[in-house]
Protein backbone atom coordinates (compact mmCIF):
# COMPACT_ATOMS: atom_id res chain seq x y z
CA UNK A 1 0.00 0.00 0.00
CA UNK A 2 1.17 3.41 -0.77
CA UNK A 3 2.40 5.39 2.02
CA UNK A 4 2.75 9.33 3.15
CA UNK A 5 5.16 10.90 5.82
CA UNK A 6 2.86 12.27 8.91
CA UNK A 7 4.94 14.66 9.18
CA UNK A 8 2.89 16.38 11.98
CA UNK A 9 3.01 13.15 13.83
CA UNK A 10 6.91 12.47 12.53
CA UNK A 11 8.15 16.30 14.25
CA UNK A 12 6.50 15.34 17.24
CA UNK A 13 8.50 11.95 18.12
CA UNK A 14 11.00 13.70 16.96
CA UNK A 15 10.98 16.23 19.39
CA UNK A 16 10.79 14.24 22.19
CA UNK A 17 13.81 11.91 21.11
CA UNK A 18 15.67 10.86 23.97
CA UNK A 19 13.84 12.38 26.40
CA UNK A 20 13.70 10.53 29.36
CA UNK A 21 9.67 9.93 29.11
CA UNK A 22 7.87 6.71 28.31
CA UNK A 23 6.23 7.63 24.61
CA UNK A 24 3.10 6.17 24.33
CA UNK A 25 0.72 6.10 20.91
CA UNK A 26 -2.26 5.98 21.03
CA UNK A 27 -5.18 6.39 18.64
CA UNK A 28 -7.97 4.14 17.22
CA UNK A 29 -7.67 0.53 15.82
CA UNK A 30 -5.65 0.82 11.96
CA UNK A 31 -5.36 4.80 12.41
CA UNK A 32 -1.64 4.17 11.42
CA UNK A 33 0.69 4.01 14.80
CA UNK A 34 2.67 1.19 13.22
CA UNK A 35 3.65 2.50 10.52
CA UNK A 36 4.48 6.14 12.12
CA UNK A 37 6.91 4.14 14.20
CA UNK A 38 8.54 2.33 11.47
CA UNK A 39 8.68 6.30 9.49
CA UNK A 40 10.35 6.97 13.03
CA UNK A 41 12.55 4.04 12.58
CA UNK A 42 13.80 4.47 9.50
CA UNK A 43 14.32 8.60 10.66
CA UNK A 44 16.09 7.82 13.32
CA UNK A 45 18.51 5.15 11.01
CA UNK A 46 18.99 8.07 8.76
CA UNK A 47 19.54 10.81 11.21
CA UNK A 48 21.47 9.21 14.17
CA UNK A 49 25.02 7.60 14.68
CA UNK A 50 24.37 4.05 13.82
CA UNK A 51 21.66 3.68 16.78
CA UNK A 52 20.80 0.56 18.16
CA UNK A 53 17.24 -0.13 17.78
CA UNK A 54 15.26 -2.84 19.38
CA UNK A 55 12.00 -3.41 17.50
CA UNK A 56 9.41 -6.05 18.54
CA UNK A 57 5.68 -6.74 16.65
CA UNK A 58 4.19 -8.85 18.80
CA UNK A 59 1.32 -9.65 16.59
CA UNK A 60 4.68 -11.73 15.18
CA UNK A 61 5.04 -15.41 15.49
CA UNK A 62 8.86 -14.06 15.36
CA UNK A 63 8.48 -12.49 18.89
CA UNK A 64 5.37 -14.91 20.09
CA UNK A 65 8.04 -16.32 23.14
CA UNK A 66 8.19 -12.46 24.20
CA UNK A 67 4.65 -12.77 25.46
CA UNK A 68 5.66 -13.15 29.05
CA UNK A 69 6.86 -10.08 31.06
CA UNK A 70 10.82 -11.75 32.01
CA UNK A 71 11.21 -13.25 28.47
CA UNK A 72 10.69 -9.38 26.90
CA UNK A 73 12.78 -7.75 29.69
CA UNK A 74 15.87 -10.05 29.23
CA UNK A 75 15.42 -10.36 25.18
CA UNK A 76 16.09 -6.09 25.22
CA UNK A 77 18.89 -6.58 28.22
CA UNK A 78 20.62 -8.81 25.28
CA UNK A 79 20.21 -6.37 22.51
CA UNK A 80 21.71 -3.84 24.78
CA UNK A 81 24.59 -1.90 23.00
CA UNK A 82 26.66 -0.15 25.80
CA UNK A 83 28.41 1.76 22.36
CA UNK A 84 25.43 3.07 21.24
CA UNK A 85 22.41 4.94 21.61
CA UNK A 86 19.60 1.97 22.61
CA UNK A 87 15.80 2.86 21.29
CA UNK A 88 13.00 -0.40 22.43
CA UNK A 89 9.70 0.06 19.49
CA UNK A 90 6.88 -2.52 21.02
CA UNK A 91 3.73 -2.49 19.25
CA UNK A 92 0.64 -4.17 20.41
CA UNK A 93 2.99 -4.42 23.23
CA UNK A 94 -0.49 -5.17 25.39
CA UNK A 95 -0.01 -9.39 23.75
CA UNK A 96 2.91 -9.19 26.87
CA UNK A 97 0.74 -10.03 30.31
CA UNK A 98 2.15 -7.45 32.86
CA UNK A 99 3.84 -5.95 30.38
CA UNK A 100 4.16 -2.96 32.78
CA UNK A 101 6.57 -4.46 34.55
CA UNK A 102 8.94 -5.14 32.03
CA UNK A 103 8.74 -1.51 30.59
CA UNK A 104 9.30 -0.18 34.07
CA UNK A 105 12.48 -2.26 34.86
CA UNK A 106 13.90 -1.06 31.03
CA UNK A 107 13.14 2.43 31.64
CA UNK A 108 14.58 2.10 35.13
CA UNK A 109 18.10 1.65 34.04
CA UNK A 110 18.13 4.80 32.25
CA UNK A 111 19.50 2.84 29.14
CA UNK A 112 16.91 3.55 26.76
CA UNK A 113 14.62 5.49 24.73
CA UNK A 114 11.28 3.88 24.53
CA UNK A 115 8.40 3.83 22.48
CA UNK A 116 5.22 1.05 22.83
CA UNK A 117 1.96 0.99 21.33
CA UNK A 118 -1.23 -0.78 21.49
CA UNK A 119 -4.81 -1.86 21.99
CA UNK A 120 -6.59 1.19 23.50
CA UNK A 121 -8.99 -0.84 25.38
CA UNK A 122 -5.46 -2.19 27.32
CA UNK A 123 -3.57 1.01 27.36
CA UNK A 124 -6.03 3.76 28.28
CA UNK A 125 -4.61 7.45 28.40
CA UNK A 126 -6.53 7.15 32.35
CA UNK A 127 -4.49 4.57 33.37
CA UNK A 128 -1.23 5.36 32.01
CA UNK A 129 0.31 7.17 35.40
CA UNK A 130 -1.17 3.86 37.22
CA UNK A 131 1.02 1.37 34.48
CA UNK A 132 3.83 3.30 34.39
CA UNK A 133 6.21 4.48 37.02
CA UNK A 134 8.13 6.87 34.85
CA UNK A 135 6.80 9.94 32.87
CA UNK A 136 4.34 9.07 29.94
CA UNK A 137 3.68 10.96 26.82
CA UNK A 138 0.81 10.04 24.50
CA UNK A 139 0.63 10.64 21.43
CA UNK A 140 -2.91 10.95 19.62
CA UNK A 141 -2.77 9.39 16.15
CA UNK A 142 -6.00 10.25 14.12
CA UNK A 143 -7.45 8.14 10.75
CA UNK A 144 -6.03 10.44 7.54
CA UNK A 145 -7.13 14.24 7.68
CA UNK A 146 -8.37 15.46 4.05
CA UNK A 147 -4.94 17.26 3.55
CA UNK A 148 -3.43 13.91 3.86
CA UNK A 149 -5.98 12.56 1.85
CA UNK A 150 -4.99 15.14 -1.10
CA UNK A 151 -1.52 13.96 -0.04
CA UNK A 152 -2.56 10.78 -0.83
CA UNK A 153 -4.61 11.02 -3.85
CA UNK A 154 -3.07 14.03 -5.90
CA UNK A 155 -5.83 15.71 -6.35
CA UNK A 156 -5.78 18.82 -7.94
CA UNK A 157 -9.54 19.79 -6.93
CA UNK A 158 -10.12 19.85 -3.37
CA UNK A 159 -14.13 20.29 -4.30
CA UNK A 160 -13.93 16.91 -5.76
CA UNK A 161 -11.64 15.66 -3.36
CA UNK A 162 -13.89 16.39 -0.61
CA UNK A 163 -17.14 15.25 -2.06
CA UNK A 164 -15.00 11.25 -2.49
CA UNK A 165 -13.78 12.37 1.69
CA UNK A 166 -16.89 12.19 2.49
CA UNK A 167 -17.49 8.92 1.60
CA UNK A 168 -14.14 7.25 2.10
CA UNK A 169 -13.08 8.41 5.69
CA UNK A 170 -9.57 8.47 7.08
CA UNK A 171 -9.09 5.03 7.53
CA UNK A 172 -5.92 4.68 5.20
CA UNK A 173 -5.99 0.27 5.03
CA UNK A 174 -9.54 1.00 3.27
CA UNK A 175 -8.00 2.98 0.02
CA UNK A 176 -6.27 -0.12 -0.99
CA UNK A 177 -10.01 -1.44 -1.95
CA UNK A 178 -11.28 -0.48 -5.72
CA UNK A 179 -14.60 -1.08 -4.89
CA UNK A 180 -16.69 1.02 -2.02
CA UNK A 181 -18.34 -1.55 -1.36
CA UNK A 182 -15.57 -3.31 -0.66
CA UNK A 183 -14.15 -0.69 1.55
CA UNK A 184 -17.17 -0.40 3.17
CA UNK A 185 -16.61 -4.09 4.27
CA UNK A 186 -12.84 -3.68 5.48
CA UNK A 187 -14.45 -0.99 7.81
CA UNK A 188 -17.15 -2.52 9.25
CA UNK A 189 -14.20 -5.44 10.37
CA UNK A 190 -12.21 -2.88 11.28
CA UNK A 191 -14.70 -1.65 13.76
CA UNK A 192 -16.15 -5.25 14.84
CA UNK A 193 -12.68 -6.16 15.61
CA UNK A 194 -12.68 -3.13 17.95
CA UNK A 195 -15.61 -4.07 19.25
CA UNK A 196 -15.56 -7.94 19.59
CA UNK A 197 -12.16 -8.42 20.68
CA UNK A 198 -10.91 -4.84 22.24
CA UNK A 199 -13.78 -3.53 24.15
CA UNK A 200 -15.82 -7.31 24.81
CA UNK A 201 -12.10 -8.95 25.83
CA UNK A 202 -10.99 -6.31 28.32
CA UNK A 203 -14.02 -5.70 30.07
CA UNK A 204 -15.68 -8.73 29.89
CA UNK A 205 -18.90 -7.70 28.17
CA UNK A 206 -21.84 -10.81 28.14
CA UNK A 207 -24.43 -8.43 26.58
CA UNK A 208 -22.74 -8.22 23.58
CA UNK A 209 -26.22 -7.30 21.42
CA UNK A 210 -26.64 -4.00 23.62
CA UNK A 211 -23.37 -2.78 23.10
CA UNK A 212 -23.96 -3.37 19.73
CA UNK A 213 -27.05 -1.51 19.71
CA UNK A 214 -25.59 1.41 21.38
CA UNK A 215 -23.00 1.41 19.04
CA UNK A 216 -25.20 1.71 16.41
CA UNK A 217 -27.26 4.61 18.01
CA UNK A 218 -24.52 6.37 18.54
CA UNK A 219 -23.41 6.56 15.09
CA UNK A 220 -26.78 6.79 13.90
CA UNK A 221 -26.86 9.99 16.27
CA UNK A 222 -23.32 11.85 15.59
CA UNK A 223 -23.47 15.40 16.14
CA UNK A 224 -26.92 15.33 17.99
CA UNK A 225 -27.35 16.20 21.67
CA UNK A 226 -28.21 13.12 23.54
CA UNK A 227 -27.98 11.57 27.06
CA UNK A 228 -27.69 8.14 28.87
CA UNK A 229 -31.13 8.35 30.11
CA UNK A 230 -31.92 9.24 26.11
CA UNK A 231 -30.51 6.14 25.00
CA UNK A 232 -31.68 4.21 27.38
CA UNK A 233 -35.33 5.11 26.97
CA UNK A 234 -34.97 4.76 22.84
CA UNK A 235 -33.28 1.56 23.29
CA UNK A 236 -35.91 0.03 25.94
CA UNK A 237 -38.67 -0.19 23.40
CA UNK A 238 -37.23 -2.59 21.57
CA UNK A 239 -35.03 -4.74 23.86
CA UNK A 240 -35.80 -5.63 27.38
CA UNK A 241 -35.39 -2.84 30.36
CA UNK A 242 -32.11 -1.23 29.91
CA UNK A 243 -30.15 0.81 32.82
CA UNK A 244 -29.07 3.87 31.82
CA UNK A 245 -25.97 3.24 34.25
CA UNK A 246 -25.12 0.70 31.87
CA UNK A 247 -25.49 2.47 29.00
CA UNK A 248 -23.24 4.90 30.73
CA UNK A 249 -20.52 2.45 31.57
CA UNK A 250 -20.53 1.39 27.35
CA UNK A 251 -20.59 4.60 26.35
CA UNK A 252 -17.20 5.24 28.33
CA UNK A 253 -16.09 1.79 27.34
CA UNK A 254 -16.45 3.27 23.49
CA UNK A 255 -14.79 6.12 24.08
CA UNK A 256 -12.00 4.76 25.91
CA UNK A 257 -11.34 2.60 22.84
CA UNK A 258 -11.42 5.81 20.81
CA UNK A 259 -14.15 4.77 18.93
CA UNK A 260 -16.11 7.69 19.69
CA UNK A 261 -15.29 11.44 21.02
CA UNK A 262 -17.32 12.83 24.16
CA UNK A 263 -17.70 15.97 23.89
CA UNK A 264 -19.16 18.71 26.71
CA UNK A 265 -21.54 21.67 26.58
CA UNK A 266 -20.30 24.49 28.18
CA UNK A 267 -22.08 27.60 28.85
CA UNK A 268 -20.88 30.78 27.18
CA UNK A 269 -22.36 33.45 29.27
CA UNK A 270 -22.21 31.60 32.68
CA UNK A 271 -18.46 30.31 31.99
CA UNK A 272 -19.23 26.91 33.36
CA UNK A 273 -19.90 23.30 32.23
CA UNK A 274 -23.30 21.43 31.85
CA UNK A 275 -23.64 18.01 32.83
CA UNK A 276 -27.41 17.71 30.99
CA UNK A 277 -26.33 16.44 27.68
CA UNK A 278 -23.26 15.91 25.70
CA UNK A 279 -22.29 15.30 21.73
CA UNK A 280 -20.60 12.05 20.64
CA UNK A 281 -18.50 12.19 17.25
CA UNK A 282 -16.69 8.94 15.94
CA UNK A 283 -13.15 8.60 15.32
CA UNK A 284 -13.84 8.27 11.61
CA UNK A 285 -17.59 9.13 9.58
CA UNK A 286 -17.11 6.67 7.49
CA UNK A 287 -17.42 3.84 10.13
CA UNK A 288 -20.81 5.52 10.07
CA UNK A 289 -21.75 4.34 6.23
CA UNK A 290 -19.71 0.58 6.87
CA UNK A 291 -22.49 -0.21 9.63
CA UNK A 292 -25.34 1.69 8.78
CA UNK A 293 -25.22 2.31 4.90
CA UNK A 294 -25.84 5.55 3.22
CA UNK A 295 -29.59 5.73 4.68
CA UNK A 296 -30.64 9.13 6.16
CA UNK A 297 -27.80 10.99 5.17
CA UNK A 298 -27.23 14.09 6.73
CA UNK A 299 -24.01 15.59 5.43
CA UNK A 300 -24.56 18.71 7.67
CA UNK A 301 -23.96 16.34 10.73
CA UNK A 302 -21.30 14.37 8.80
CA UNK A 303 -19.14 17.52 8.07
CA UNK A 304 -19.73 18.93 11.94
CA UNK A 305 -18.01 15.41 12.91
CA UNK A 306 -15.59 15.83 10.37
CA UNK A 307 -14.72 19.33 11.99
CA UNK A 308 -14.74 18.07 15.62
CA UNK A 309 -11.79 15.89 14.54
CA UNK A 310 -9.72 18.02 12.62
CA UNK A 311 -9.85 20.40 15.54
CA UNK A 312 -8.76 17.61 17.93
CA UNK A 313 -5.81 17.52 14.83
CA UNK A 314 -5.27 20.52 15.58
CA UNK A 315 -4.46 20.38 19.36
CA UNK A 316 -7.72 21.90 20.79
CA UNK A 317 -9.90 20.93 23.62
CA UNK A 318 -13.59 21.55 21.91
CA UNK A 319 -17.10 21.96 24.10
CA UNK A 320 -20.44 22.32 22.51
CA UNK A 321 -21.21 26.27 23.48
CA UNK A 322 -24.95 27.08 24.67
CA UNK A 323 -25.85 30.94 24.70
CA UNK A 324 -29.21 32.07 25.69
CA UNK A 325 -30.69 28.66 24.38
CA UNK A 326 -28.87 28.84 21.53
CA UNK A 327 -26.30 26.50 20.65
CA UNK A 328 -22.29 26.92 18.64
CA UNK A 329 -21.04 24.04 17.46
CA UNK A 330 -17.41 24.59 18.64
CA UNK A 331 -15.74 26.16 21.31
CA UNK A 332 -12.59 25.19 20.51
CA UNK A 333 -9.66 26.36 23.35
CA UNK A 334 -5.73 26.65 22.83
CA UNK A 335 -3.56 28.04 25.54
CA UNK A 336 -4.58 31.43 25.15
CA UNK A 337 -6.65 30.94 22.03
CA UNK A 338 -10.14 30.78 21.28
CA UNK A 339 -12.36 29.99 18.47
CA UNK A 340 -16.42 30.19 18.32
CA UNK A 341 -17.08 27.86 14.99
CA UNK A 342 -20.97 26.93 13.49
CA UNK A 343 -21.28 23.89 11.23
CA UNK A 344 -22.91 23.68 8.51
CA UNK A 345 -23.70 21.87 5.30
CA UNK A 346 -25.78 24.73 2.74
CA UNK A 347 -26.00 27.73 3.53
CA UNK A 348 -27.45 29.01 0.16
CA UNK A 349 -30.82 29.56 1.84
CA UNK A 350 -30.88 33.05 3.60
CA UNK A 351 -33.04 31.84 6.38
CA UNK A 352 -30.76 28.70 7.06
CA UNK A 353 -27.79 31.90 6.55
CA UNK A 354 -29.39 33.36 8.92
CA UNK A 355 -30.00 30.92 11.65
CA UNK A 356 -26.21 29.84 11.34
CA UNK A 357 -24.75 33.13 11.87
CA UNK A 358 -27.03 33.99 14.53
CA UNK A 359 -25.69 32.26 17.85
CA UNK A 360 -22.32 33.89 16.62
CA UNK A 361 -23.32 37.39 16.23
CA UNK A 362 -24.83 36.97 20.08
CA UNK A 363 -21.15 36.09 21.23
CA UNK A 364 -19.89 39.95 22.12
CA UNK A 365 -16.12 38.93 23.17
CA UNK A 366 -13.38 39.59 20.55
CA UNK A 367 -12.69 35.93 19.94
CA UNK A 368 -13.11 34.95 15.86
CA UNK A 369 -15.70 33.39 14.63
CA UNK A 370 -16.17 31.35 12.27
CA UNK A 371 -19.20 29.54 10.18
CA UNK A 372 -17.73 26.38 8.16
CA UNK A 373 -20.09 25.20 5.24
CA UNK A 374 -19.94 23.78 1.87
CA UNK A 375 -19.39 27.33 0.21
CA UNK A 376 -17.45 26.36 -2.62
CA UNK A 377 -16.64 29.83 -2.80
CA UNK A 378 -13.40 31.94 -1.39
CA UNK A 379 -13.83 33.21 2.42
CA UNK A 380 -15.47 36.32 2.85
CA UNK A 381 -16.74 38.29 6.04
CA UNK A 382 -20.26 38.63 7.20
CA UNK A 383 -20.77 41.50 10.24
CA UNK A 384 -17.28 39.77 11.93
CA UNK A 385 -18.27 36.11 11.00
CA UNK A 386 -15.54 34.07 8.95
CA UNK A 387 -17.58 32.52 6.34
CA UNK A 388 -15.46 29.57 5.16
CA UNK A 389 -15.93 26.81 2.72
CA UNK A 390 -15.53 23.24 4.84
CA UNK A 391 -12.55 22.07 2.11
CA UNK A 392 -10.93 24.94 1.93
CA UNK A 393 -10.84 25.41 5.71
CA UNK A 394 -9.79 21.77 6.40
CA UNK A 395 -6.83 22.05 3.88
CA UNK A 396 -5.34 25.37 5.67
Amino acid sequence: MKLIDREKYLNRLINLKDTPDIKVITGVRRSGKSKLMEQYIMWLKENGSEPNIISIDLTSLKFETLKEYHALNNYIEEKYDTKKDNYIFIDEVQMCEQFELAINSLHSTGNYDIYVSGSNAFLLSSDLATLFTGRTYEIEVFPFSFSEYLEYYKISNIQIAFDRYMKDGGMAGSYFYKEQEERFKYLADIFDTLIVRDIRQKYKIRNTLLMDKISEFMMDNISNLTSTRKIAETLTKNLDKINHKTVGSYLDYLCNAFAFYKVRRYDIRGKKYLTSSEKYYLSDHAFRYAKLGTRNLDYGRVIENIVALELMRRGYEIYVGVLYKKEVDFVAAKQNEKIYIQVADDISNDETFAREVDSLLKIKDAYPKILIARTRHEQYQFDGVQVIDIAEWLNS
